[in-house]
């Protein structure tokens, strides 16, 4: 089992959403050490709905390691910040790069909308 401070970007987790208290997959967009706060995960939720126009689908060969069991969608407009390790159950595979990069840009995208 990977330690909530190993985690790194690119990695896929099983992880709590803050909104709902439900377990999900979510991926790690980016690992921050604070100085007070120690590590925070910012994540972008993972979901199995293909109602999402503007989601990221994930196809089998965004994957470093096994691909999840469905067919999933990033959406990089939906993002939570983990602070704790009771948060995250397990690490489940990682992305390839280029492909984190993609949601990230995306994400950034939605946050800076040039106002």
């Amino acid at each position: 089992m990977t330690a909530f401070d190993e985690l790194t970007r690119g990695d896929l987790v099983w992880a709590s959403d803050p909104l709902s208290g439900k377990g999900r997959p979510m991926l790690v967009l980016g690992s921050p050490r604070l100085p007070n706060h120690g590590v925070q995960l910012i994540t972008a939720l993972v979901s199995t709905k293909t109602y999402h126009e503007e989601s990221v689908t994930l196809r089998d060969d965004d994957y470093e390691g096994e691909p999840l069991d469905e067919r999933s969608h990033v959406l990089p407009w939906s993002l939570a910040t983990l602070n704790s390790h009771t948060l995250v159950e397990f690490r489940m595979t990682s992305l390839i790069d280029r492909r984190t990069a993609d949601v990230a840009a995306q994400a950034i995208g939605y946050i800076d909308c040039g106002h």
